[in-house]
């Protein structure tokens, strides 16, 4: 089936996270930084809660790119690293190994940087017959130009292209489905920006859940 004419599931993905690491970081100028990290413990805090399989790889970590970003490797505890060379993570035997154990041909790609760590293997994968969603706005490249010029190769290749919340909305799909939805809940409201704002506001003022804790109770006037 065309991979355009469908919708994929929690349980026919599997994503990678590559080259999260502070060297890149420092050269990405496409994008606000903060922001980006954010999308990218997003993404990571939902594909745990959703029972994603995850791969984690990281390239020339002690000589030049430094361990991956502790905010990502927090989210996932004891997941193993693969370790590259190679600035195309598909030439890494060991990343094509952990990729095929996933058992999964919806692969979701994002990393720095879009136009090489990302772009390289998106093209390879394609061809080696995986349908590849680049999630771009956890994604970050050298400059915009950069950042576009990779996103419309990768989708000349055949990739999809969508955006954090769009990701992992289609991983929830039906909001009858309650199996994580209060997972999902709160951690949209910690890094969903205005969405998130939005679930807060539905949650306390529409269907009168209890404050958090964090947030100061209001006291009518009448009651001083």
């Amino acid at each position: 089936m065309n991979p355009h004419h469908s919708l994929y599931t929690a349980g026919d993905t599997a994503i990678a996270f590559i080259d999260h690491q502070p060297q890149m970081l420092f050269g990405v100028a496409n994008t606000e930084r903060a922001g980006l990290i954010n999308n990218v413990v997003l993404l990571a805090k939902v594909a745990k809660t959703f029972g994603i399989p995850t791969v984690l790889t990281s390239v020339e970590t002690e000589s030049f790119s430094g361990y991956i970003w502790p905010q990502l490797l927090d989210v996932l505890p004891g997941q193993p690293v693969v370790e590259r060379s190679s600035m195309n993570s598909w030439d890494d035997a060991g990343f094509r190994a952990a990729i095929e154990a996933t058992g999964k041909k919806n692969i979701l790609l994002c990393g720095l940087w879009t136009e090489v760590c990302v772009c390289w293997p998106t093209i390879e994968m394609l061809g080696a017959g995986y349908n590849i969603y680049v999630v771009e706005d956890a994604c970050g490249a050298t400059s915009c130009a950069a950042q576009s010029a990779a996103l419309s190769r990768m989708e000349q290749a055949g990739a999809v292209r969508l955006t954090t919340v769009a990701a992992l909305l289609e991983w929830q799909r039906d909001w009858a489905n309650r199996e994580h939805y209060n997972e999902l809940m709160g951690i949209l409201k910690q890094h969903a920006g205005a969405y998130g704002a939005g679930v807060e506001y539905a949650y306390t003022m529409v269907h009168k859940a209890p404050q958090s804790a964090a947030v100061p109770q209001v006291v009518s006037k009448s009651s001083h």
